[in-house]
């Protein structure tokens, strides 16, 4: 695995997301876009981050939130339980109990969670799990299957946060899974590997058999220090042309363990007009590809 090795690394401070947010002016944002993620952070002692993490956030508040999607167009949000809270999921319930109508929700939890805690989760929106290998706080692999059982149950789906350069040692294991399951952030692939780079395109053969895909973080795989990331568009295209119906798009709002130039969502969104540049592909990846799987209503 292309794990990171945090254990020595004293947790690195992060900064907080552009100050000033803005849309696109490149192409309509259609009503009913989700975006597909974004985190809630809470400071301690209310909000206790883990001992484990690999880097510290700011704040980062639902209100805030809402107000990115407000600004951006978005019609909908979800919200990924953020690696340095753990299993603490006490946050991001609050946040999706207090907008039903517009949040959804993936979390992170042990497998003896209490079932009390499950009914939980369920009802205040989560709709699915995500499993981390690259940051501290997450859950892994190693009982894959298990958490597979435990979403079929609840009739969630998987979210993996891994490099894709581990897929074809996974693949077999993902190939046999109850449920559907996203890789986020493109693989989280770094672009100086190359287009054609085997790891890549296990990604892209995964995507072709029916994963879904995030199309999100490129700056967090582009080798440039800021937008527009145009080495990414490449990576983008390939993905789509795979199957532009399992792809998603997400802002990755508040760009936690960002170290370089800070992007803005309308930043971003620029750049998901060229990832995405026919409109019709764009706007089902934007409405109908996300609300069906995290179950929002059509708009």
């Amino acid at each position: 695995m292309q794990t990171p090795d945090t254990s020595s690394a004293e947790p690195r401070a992060c900064p907080g997301p552009a100050p000033i947010q803005r849309r696109t002016t490149r192409f309509t944002v259609p009503p009913g876009t989700v975006d597909t993620h974004a985190h809630v952070i809470g400071l301690p002692p209310d909000y206790p981050f883990v001992a484990e993490r690999s880097y510290t956030p700011p704040e980062a508040t639902a209100a805030s939130y809402l107000s990115m999607l407000d600004v951006t167009g978005a019609t909908y949000g979800v919200l990924t339980q953020v690696s340095v809270h753990g299993t603490d999921n006490r946050l991001l319930i609050d946040a999706l109990t207090a907008n039903r109508a517009r949040l959804r929700g993936i979390a992170v939890i042990d497998l003896d969670c209490p079932e009390k805690e499950k009914a939980a989760l369920k009802e205040a929106g989560v709709v699915g799990l995500r499993l981390n290998v690259l940051y501290g706080g997450g859950k892994g692999f190693d009982q894959l299957e298990d958490y597979a059982a435990l979403c079929r149950e609840m009739g969630w789906h998987l979210q993996f946060l891994m490099d894709a350069r581990d897929i074809s040692a996974l693949a077999s294991r993902f190939a046999k899974l109850p449920v559907p399951f996203l890789v986020d952030h493109m693989g989280h692939f770094p672009t100086s590997r190359g287009i054609d780079d085997p790891g890549f395109d296990a990604l892209v053969g995964i995507v072709r058999d029916g994963a879904w895909v995030r199309l999100s973080g490129p700056n967090r795989t582009s080798v440039e220090g800021g937008p527009p990331y145009r080495d990414t568009v490449p990576f983008a295209h390939k993905l789509v042309a795979a199957n532009p119906d399992r792809c998603v798009w997400g802002s990755d709002w508040p760009h936690v363990a960002n170290w370089n130039t800070m992007p803005s969502v309308g930043d971003l969104q620029d750049l998901l007009a060229d990832w995405v540049p026919d409109e019709a592909t764009r706007n089902r990846i934007l409405t109908s590809n996300p609300q069906k799987l995290f179950g929002f209503p059509p708009v």
